[in-house]
């Protein structure tokens, strides 16, 4: 799962539509709606801004074979 169906699924399961996530992380609803459409280039912290509502955050995963 990719951080921007990761990011609906979870906003969607604690029944918040993106503004009010936008509201509630401090960030833009711009944003919101750019990670949550797979934008490839977003701000780091920014995204661990939002992921950290969910208890995680964004790290290095290893590339699975035949990625690159």
């Amino acid at each position: 799962m990719n951080i921007a169906d990761f990011v609906k699924a979870k906003r969607k399961l604690v029944k918040l539509t993106q503004p009010e996530l936008a509201e509630k992380d401090g960030v833009g609803l711009r944003f919101m709606r750019e990670l949550e459409q797979g934008k490839q280039s977003l701000r780091l912290d920014k995204v661990n801004q939002v992921l950290q509502l969910f208890g995680h955050e964004a790290g290095a995963v290893p590339k699975k074979a035949g990625n690159g």
